[in-house]
């Protein structure tokens, strides 16, 4: 595929997982009751329950929090807003060792890395076809793992986690050689499926990061109308 096209590719995924980017892991998920998963979070309670609706980005929101890659040491700012279905992540700025965004803008998704360690490129990746509806039925075949509590939030945040994965090739089942591309741990509140407090981005659409892992943390989570702008270097040539 080359490397642009892996890129493209990445963005893609990572638009389905994460829309969808030296500290210890910032989940501090305790279960109801369970045993321990990696990353670490601990599994939901064994417990016979009904499974509840899977995550769904809402069409209008705003939230601030961290964006955090453990293996280099680095927590930056984080921003992600929504509106009228359009929506933007921003990680960082230019005063930070990693600025970047990712925009699903006018049914196209965007990356564009500013900023990154050891990186000298900085080209804008464009997906087209690509909407809030597409991230949102990449998440219907999301899996429950169970409900959680993060501790390491105050307050306390009760969530449903569940987890979003892409290997090739799916089927058929059996002793076959597969690849998993891309994965998300993703963690909306029990009460609000559209609320997102936490993201694990796990795989390509990680390539910049020497261990391919991303998380996202949200402080705050607002269901009112952020604010969405396309830079300037992915605008289309006039």
């Amino acid at each position: 595929m080359g490397w642009k096209g892996t890129r493209r590719a990445a963005a893609a995924l990572a638009g389905v997982v994460a829309l969808v980017l030296a500290a210890p892991p910032p989940a501090g998920a305790e279960p109801r009751s369970g045993t321990a998963l990696s990353f670490g979070t601990v599994a939901a309670r064994q417990d016979v329950s009904p499974t509840p609706p899977p995550p769904r980005l809402p069409r209008n929101f705003r939230g601030k929090g961290k964006w955090i890659v453990q293996d280099l040491g680095i927590t930056v700012p984080f921003t992600w807003e929504g509106r009228d279905g359009d929506s933007q992540m921003t990680a960082g700025g230019p005063q930070y060792p990693i600025w970047f965004t990712n925009l699903i803008y006018h049914d196209t998704l965007y990356t564009l890395t500013y900023k990154w360690p050891g990186l000298n490129e900085h080209p804008c990746s464009r997906i087209p076809g690509f909407n809030l509806e597409t991230l949102n039925q990449g998440f219907e075949n999301a899996r429950f793992v169970g409900p959680e509590t993060l501790r390491r939030t105050r307050p306390q945040r009760r969530v449903n986690h569940w987890r979003v994965g892409v290997v090739f090739p799916e089927l058929p089942p059996g002793n076959y050689p597969r690849l998993p591309l891309a994965l998300g741990d993703i963690y909306v509140d029990e009460h609000d499926r559209g609320t997102f407090w936490q993201v694990l981005q796990f795989g390509v659409q990680n390539l910049y990061d020497p261990e391919l892992d991303e998380w996202l943390v949200m402080d705050t989570f607002e269901h009112r109308p952020g604010t969405v702008t396309l830079p300037r270097p992915c605008e289309p040539p006039r």
